[in-house]
């Protein structure tokens, strides 16, 4: 497996920056998955100047961003005729203050891994949750330091979709009610919450309970509303199935969604397509059955 690797200058700044918080929680599985990082070029010297993944073959280095090290990624996830050049992915830690995280190569990034049905990450506990689905999904033990991100319990799911994605939505929801069922809550913008509910009462959810609790619909707020509870850390996963191919009049609310998740980079995951949803189904399914043995 390939992944492109790319860390704003904040990211990894300093020894606690959150590039290598994710490393030092991670690391071993990326070497027991084997796990070749496309780097562009400042991460992959800031990964080598802190003696972090040392001897890891997987670890090639790119150009610098200026150089165009990160449009490079992005035609590495499209598929080149190298195979050796096709990447699984992106893992792109963003801070959203800095302005490169908005140039037309970082957006494109995130695009194409949507339009592609690979994994965009973009926060460091996304990075946690994605390593560790991985391992369980390759047949390896839970790690005990990762339960956190896969007890549904203790959570607030957050079930976001665009018009067009809004039957992809209601798939997901029907494939997995009951494990979504064990979140501690579930929010929704307004639509696709007052359709997910009425599934849920067709499935013999109370009739007098919301399944998902409704928030404005998408133009006229609902993903500020989701964004602020994120920020809060009152929402911690957020599963957001954006249509890529349209232009939407409320751009600067979806952005201001994906913003807080990258704001609180520690806390919040979020997961753009219907084939990353399901993967990463599988893998929270897989793992509580492992950890009930």
């Amino acid at each position: 497996m390939r992944m492109g690797l790319a860390a704003n200058r904040l990211h990894h700044a300093s020894e606690d920056a959150a590039l290598f918080r994710w490393l030092r929680a991670c690391e071993s599985g990326i070497r027991e998955l084997g796990l070749a990082l496309h780097a562009v070029g400042r991460t992959h010297d800031a990964i080598v100047a802190a003696g972090m993944l040392g001897g890891h073959a997987g670890l090639r280095r790119y150009p610098y961003g200026r150089e165009g090290g990160l449009m490079k990624l992005v035609a590495e996830v499209v598929g080149l005729d190298d195979v050796e050049r096709r990447l699984d992915g992106a893992i792109y830690l963003i801070d959203p203050v800095d302005p490169s995280s908005t140039f037309p190569e970082a957006v494109a990034l995130k695009r194409q891994c949507v339009i592609h049905g690979k994994p965009f990450i973009s926060t460091v506990a996304a990075a946690r949750d994605w390593i560790e689905q991985e391992r369980i999904l390759a047949g390896l033990a839970p790690d005990p330091a990762a339960d956190r991100f896969f007890d549904p319990r203790g959570q607030v799911l957050a079930l976001v979709a665009h018009d067009a994605m809004k039957p992809a939505m209601l798939d997901f929801a029907a494939r997995h009610f009951e494990l979504l069922s064990r979140f501690h809550q579930r929010v929704g913008t307004g639509t696709t919450g007052q359709r997910l509910n009425e599934l849920a009462w067709s499935r013999g959810w109370p009739a007098d309970t919301p399944w998902v609790r409704r928030y404005e619909s998408g133009p006229l707020g609902g993903d500020a509303q989701i964004a602020d509870r994120v920020l809060e850390k009152r929402c911690q996963r957020v599963v957001f199935f954006e249509d890529p191919h349209v232009a939407r009049q409320h751009e600067a609310d979806i952005q201001l969604l994906e913003r807080a998740v990258t704001t609180v980079t520690d806390d919040a995951v979020c997961t753009t397509s219907p084939a990353m949803a399901a993967r990463w189904a599988e893998g929270v399914e897989r793992r509580q059955a492992l950890r009930a043995l």
